[in-house]
């Protein structure tokens, strides 16, 4: 069984976007999710120009490839983190569209914002027809994150 907390996709798409995984381990918090928006292919071979090389720390933590038409995922779009009081959140980060938790918009229209999270949360990364949908789970392992403790 893993032992951090996980982001599991919830339709065909959001898994597509990781590449096929079940799920995707938040190993660091900030625990940053955007678009990566720049992706091609060159001489036969796949791209990217969001990603970072050698030293320099990415942007995200988890880059998706948003394949549709209309585009839901920001390039920075939310994060997931860990209050001082240990409550778990995640903070749109000015993207768009939009996100939302358990029917909680945060970003888009609505404004800037955060949403508490709970085992199974449901996140919506974009317009409420985002096929980017994930669960959260087994949050009480955020005490193993990054050398912080829930609740302290």
């Amino acid at each position: 069984m893993p032992a951090l907390p996980l982001l599991v996709p919830l339709t065909d798409e959001a898994k597509k976007a990781l590449e096929n995984r079940d799920y995707v381990e938040i190993d660091r918090l900030p625990f940053r999710i955007g678009r990566e928006s720049r992706a091609g292919v060159m001489d036969g071979k796949r791209f990217s120009l969001e990603r970072r090389k050698g030293d320099t720390s990415p942007g995200n933590d988890l880059f998706l490839t948003d394949r549709g038409s209309r585009l839901h995922v920001s390039r920075a779009h939310l994060q997931i983190d860990v209050t001082a009081d240990g409550e778990v959140r995640v903070y749109d980060l000015g993207s768009i569209c939009g996100t939302r938790v358990d029917g909680h918009s945060i970003g888009g229209k609505a404004g800037p914002g955060s949403v508490a999270l709970k085992n199974d949360s449901e996140i919506v990364i974009g317009t409420s027809s985002s096929p980017y949908r994930f669960a959260v789970r087994q949050l009480e392992r955020f005490r193993d994150v990054g050398g912080r403790a829930a609740g302290a």
